[in-house]
């Protein structure tokens, strides 16, 4: 068994590479940039190289940008193994004494070595790897070009790669939607714009697609007047009797412990009552109380007062009293008037979904559902309607055409929280079932978060694609980090520097994980999320007193 080559032996093989113009900046083919180093340890994952540090700073002036970039953490380096280019990320770096860099690598695919040393056909995995001793190549943006040529399936730009100033990054539709996929940053970074931005190029190319998404904060409305259908609370008009059982106790009860069990029982009975009275039962076959049937909130009334005077004691009528008290509340409360008026009894559930699932689409295929007008204590409740209806149309509707719906959820760590025991236990069951199961029937689900360790242990790992912007907290990016596969690791660690409307993809979306800075949007594409620039507003003088009458107006008339 032969040693290893010495440091010396190394660096004298690399001094003998002479640059064309001798200033370290070599020349323009390829053939002529020198091995940057050799392989030290094939270990799957944790394989290791060394390279050579000043043979790396005289290439940071090499006029290929993706050349200069070598040896840092996050590029790229190459090795040829037979008649194949294997391409490795750089993970970790750290210095090995005497002029030595060592880096740990991942590798990400393999291409066909093509003549003058460059690369044909690459695509996603290894079939074989280097022996130690090995050269390591650095990567030149023709490589570059060759690794991220989109292929012939359906697919997206949405920026240029890093560090690159014309090799466009693309995202794969099918491979991206089919398995989930995620949007994180810390706010501040371009997290919305780039959001709208996806959604945009998706609706381009998919005019008559079908996209629910769930606006808390009324950003994205501005964005998509052109291309979708806007829903709050002045048209939503989300009929009460589509909750299901247990989104009518998450609204209608208010104690706790036993108390809420009885509650519960009570309201289970009469409910179910009021959903078959006066109707024709066998023409809907097996009726149960979370069947969404219309029925009239009168009926529910009397029901409750019906059976509180069948009982004898007075201590007895307490839990239906306090039903029915609630039950007139919403009834009397116009902030709940989209969703507990009485005109809402017809059954318009066809009409409801066709228009909130734009079936069909007539080139508008988003509905942008802005609950920011809805009360916070049944917001949850709402979300967890819409995402229900999404699931439940999948599954009852798999023997026909297929339709498949995305659900993008925007501030996703509301309703998928890491605590358990908070409220909206709803719409954080029906979210993480379509985690789990909804590519099955499918329904994809786009979660956008500012803070992913604050979201459910595991909704985060079933999202097959990872769109991670700047995360400025270490939970945060741990949380990340355990999300990420193996082989984006080496790009974690620009995750805190990156720049304002930039990210890394990693994931079933992209043939491997990349770095891309995002195409500029058209403003009258941007959501409304700008932040306001205090110094200039702060110079700003005039007509105090308008904007506090309107506002008053405004605000008395929630947004009347």
């Amino acid at each position: 068994m032969t040693d290893q080559p010495s440091l010396k032996q190394f660096l004298d093989e690399l001094s003998s590479y002479s640059d064309e113009d001798g200033s370290g900046a070599s020349s323009s083919t390829e053939a002529s940039i020198p091995p940057i180093g050799r392989v030290l340890e094939i270990a799957g994952s944790g394989s290791r190289i060394w390279m050579d540090f000043s043979r790396l700073q005289m290439l940071q002036s090499h006029s290929d940008t993706s050349v200069a970039m070598s040896g840092q953490v996050g590029s790229q380096v190459k090795m040829l193994v037979g008649s194949s280019w294997l391409i490795a990320n750089i993970r970790t770096l750290q210095t090995g004494g005497d002029g030595k860099v060592l880096g740990q690598i991942d590798f990400l695919g393999e291409g066909q070595a093509a003549s003058g040393g460059r690369m044909a056909n690459f695509r996603r995995g290894v079939t074989r790897y280097p022996i130690p001793g090995c050269e390591v190549m650095p990567v030149t943006t023709a490589d570059m070009r060759a690794i991220f040529a989109a292929a012939d399936d359906p697919h997206i730009e949405i920026g240029t790669v890093y560090p690159t100033d014309d090799i466009r990054g693309t995202l794969y539709i099918d491979p991206m939607l089919s398995k989930h996929f995620a949007v994180l940053g810390s706010t501040g970074t371009g997290k919305s714009t780039s959001v709208a931005l996806i959604l945009h190029r998706i609706s381009q190319y998919s005019p008559e697609g079908h996209i629910v998404m769930i606006d808390p904060h009324g950003e994205y409305s501005a964005a998509f007047k052109s291309c979708g259908e806007l829903f709050n609370v002045d048209n939503l008009q989300l009929p009460y009797w589509l909750l299901n059982f247990e989104e009518h106790c998450e609204v209608m009860l208010t104690t706790q412990g036993s108390e809420r069990q009885r509650d519960a029982d009570i309201l289970a009975k009469c409910l179910l009552a009021a959903r078959t009275k006066g109707k024709n039962v066998e023409q809907y076959g097996k009726l149960t109380v979370d069947s969404p049937i219309p029925y009239l909130l009168t009926d529910l009334s009397q029901i409750l007062v019906s059976e509180m005077g069948k009982l004898d004691r007075a201590g007895d009528t307490t839990p239906y009293q306090r039903l029915k008290n609630k039950l007139d509340e919403l009834r009397a409360d116009p902030r709940y008037g989209f969703m507990f008026s009485g005109m809402l009894v017809n059954d318009s559930m066809g009409s409801f979904i066709a228009k909130l699932f734009r079936l069909p689409s007539h080139g508008r295929p988003i509905s942008i559902v802005d609950v920011s007008g809805v009360p916070s204590e049944v917001t949850s409740v709402v979300v967890s309607v819409l995402a229900r209806m999404v699931f439940d149309y999948a599954i009852w509707s798999r023997t026909e055409a297929q339709r498949p719906l995305l659900l993008v959820c925007e501030e996703a760590h509301r309703y998928v929280p890491k605590d358990e025991n908070s409220g909206g236990q709803a719409v954080r069951k029906i979210l993480e079932r379509i985690a789990k199961e909804g590519r099955k029937y499918g329904v994809s689900l786009g979660l956008i978060t500012q803070r992913p360790s604050d979201l459910a242990e595991g909704v985060l790992s079933q999202c097959g694609t990872i769109i991670s912007m700047r995360l400025n907290n270490d939970r945060d990016q741990a949380c990340v980090r355990a999300a990420m596969p193996e082989g984006a690791r080496g790009f974690l660690d620009a995750i805190p520097a990156l720049r304002n409307r930039e990210c890394i993809v990693c994931g079933e979306g992209v043939a491997i994980p990349i770095r891309v800075r995002f195409d500029d949007l058209e403003p009258e594409k941007r959501p409304a999320s700008s932040d306001p620039s205090f110094a200039a507003a702060w110079r700003e003088t005039g007509d105090e007193e308008g904007i506090i009458s309107r506002t008053v107006k405004r605000w008395r008339g929630h947004g009347k």
